[in-house]
């Protein structure tokens, strides 16, 4: 089937980038094969990653179906972009459904994009993975490729300045060698040796970087470990700790406002009833 809407919306996004004279520094694109399914890992620091892991597949001339939260795509304006490039929805209380949507894709001979994390790093450096990404290419039988982006969190990330028109930023892109997992292979073991490859690019990343802070109050992209002032690790996890914390809070709370209307509605068409019974 035709590509529509992915081939145009590159081209827009690449006529974007060369306004703002993004720096993109792309290592390893090669490593992505140039046909049948793969699976594509990358770290998670900001909310445009998935814009820039796409380029990485540029050289190998392929197109990246990325999983993303369910809720992108009820959006008004990223919702049909996204159902338009044939990425794939993920409903975190049933997974099991993108996971086949994810499987059936690969097997179909596309390259998906995944981000193990599931959430964005407010560290920058690797969280703990979840175990999908290996599980997804050892059923379907592609390789998994690890890779690194690194510089997209100073146009957008958590908690920090958003400035998605800053100009002469450079991107860095890493793709590793990939890995074969089959289904008999410990998708733990898979997945803990995919983070070591992964760690070793964004260390090489992070180096090659050639931007440097302004000043103090330009450390906050930065690692606490490479004298930065983001987060550590771990006081990220307990940042991230209450986060998720208080969304429970909150979904259950609307969860009694829905429970609650439902309950006066039933009771209001009850009374409405009687009233006419009587009438």
């Amino acid at each position: 089937m035709a590509e529509i809407v992915y081939p145009p919306v590159i081209t827009l996004a690449k006529a974007a980038f060369a306004g703002i004279r993004v720096k993109v520094d792309e290592v390893g694109g090669e490593h992505i094969p140039r046909t049948g399914g793969a699976v594509l890992a990358s770290n998670h620091v900001s909310y445009l990653d998935f814009l820039f892991c796409g380029l990485a597949a540029q050289p190998s001339k392929r197109l990246v179906r990325f999983m993303a939260k369910e809720s992108v795509f009820r959006h008004k304006i990223s919702g049909p972009l996204m159902r338009g490039m044939k990425h794939i929805p993920v409903d975190r209380a049933a997974g099991a459904g993108a996971f086949a949507t994810a499987v059936k894709a690969l097997r179909d001979g596309e390259v998906v994009g995944v981000f193990p994390e599931a959430t964005v790093s407010r560290s920058f450096l690797l969280k703990d993975f979840k175990f999908g990404a290996a599980r997804m290419a050892a059923e379907a039988g592609v390789p998994l490729v690890p890779m690194i982006v690194w510089g997209t969190q100073r146009y957008w990330s958590k908690e920090n300045p958003r400035d998605l028109t800053r100009r002469n930023n450079p991107v860095l892109l890493r793709v590793g060698e990939p890995l074969n997992p089959t289904t008999s292979d410990d998708p733990a073991e898979v997945t803990a040796e995919m983070r070591s490859r992964m760690a070793v690019l964004l260390e090489e990343a992070i180096e090659s970087d050639p931007y440097r802070p302004t000043g103090p109050d330009d450390k906050w992209w930065l690692p606490a470990s490479k004298g930065g002032t983001a987060p550590t690790p771990e006081d990220a996890a307990v940042l991230e700790k209450a986060e998720v914390e208080e969304r429970i809070k909150q979904a259950r709370a609307q969860a009694r406002v829905v429970a609650e209307a439902r309950v006066k509605a039933r009771a209001k068409a009850k009374a409405k009833a009687a009233a006419k019974k009587k009438a």
